[in-house]
């Protein structure tokens, strides 16, 4: 697929998405929503890729729908994604409560981080909430702005913003649609950190290679997966799955790799086996 409004560069073992309509502060259209998720399709198929960081061009995230697609909705007479019958399926296929918009980034199975390099609304909150981690310059505004529009909390964010900040929080923010700053955001437990605009990329990648770097490509992916799959289950099961793990990945490789690299006091050599 041509990539016209998503760009993919590669920084050693982390793969980086960038939203790439600068001139639009990267308003969401269906063409950028099928390149999205062909992009993050590419890089969760690509082994060299270890981990995904997500951002924006130019002085914005994204800040929601781009306006000539909400005209476009008002000229049709309802609501119309803009995207193509076939997308690409990141993420879909490990559980039936992944496989909708967004929330399919929990079956990806390399961690996404969100790097908020400006204002996200709307849809670009929603890409931001279903990141696993999420990093921010400090003092940019955000909102769900979706009651101005009447529209419903979109793409799930009544259902994340709940779990990720507490409901009273969450009731706030989606009720009067308002904005608020990442400073607020952090002080809620919504963000793992703020940044300059200048150190927030080189600190991200610097994170997410560590994390690559010290942490098996196998851990990672069961480690996303027990996060996302525990908020739907109870504690016995948790246990009882780690424990069934614990026993197959213990033959592998690179858990061999690993009690080496830990007894020797050096980097681990990973193999994904």
């Amino acid at each position: 697929m041509e990539l016209k409004t998503i760009t993919l560069t590669y920084d050693e073992e982390v793969g980086i998405l960038t939203l790439n309509r600068p001139e639009r502060n990267n308003t969401w259209t269906g063409r950028m929503h099928a390149e999205y998720r062909f992009a993050l399709a590419s890089l969760a198929d690509n082994d060299a890729v270890g981990a995904i960081v997500v951002t924006g061009r130019g002085r914005s995230f994204c800040v929601g729908a781009d306006r000539a697609a909400l005209n476009h909705h008002v000229e049709k007479g309802g609501y119309d994604p803009g995207t193509p019958p076939a997308m690409a399926m990141p993420g879909y296929g490990v559980r039936p409560e992944f496989d909708a918009s967004f929330a399919y980034q929990f079956g990806v199975p390399k961690p996404i981080i969100a790097a908020i390099n400006g204002p996200a609304a709307g849809v670009g909150l929603a890409i931001a909430m279903f990141a696993d981690l999420r990093f921010s310059v400090g003092g940019v505004n955000c909102s769900s702005a979706h009651g101005k529009l009447n529209f419903p909390a979109e793409y799930g964010l009544s259902w994340i913003l709940p779990r990720t900040i507490g409901s009273t929080r969450a009731s706030d923010l989606l009720l009067s649609s308002r904005k608020f700053s990442t400073d607020e955001a952090m002080s809620f437990g919504m963000l793992n950190g703020l940044f300059t605009p200048e150190t927030l990329m080189p600190e991200v990648l610097s994170y997410a290679k560590q994390m690559v770097r010290a942490n098996a490509p196998a851990a990672l992916a069961v480690t996303k997966y027990q996060l996302y799959l525990d908020w739907h289950r109870d504690v016995a099961s948790s246990v009882h799955f780690s424990e069934q793990r614990i026993n197959t990945m213990s033959r592998t490789r690179d858990y061999k790799e690993g009690v080496a690299a830990y007894l020797e006091g050096r980097a681990p050599v990973w193999e994904n086996h």
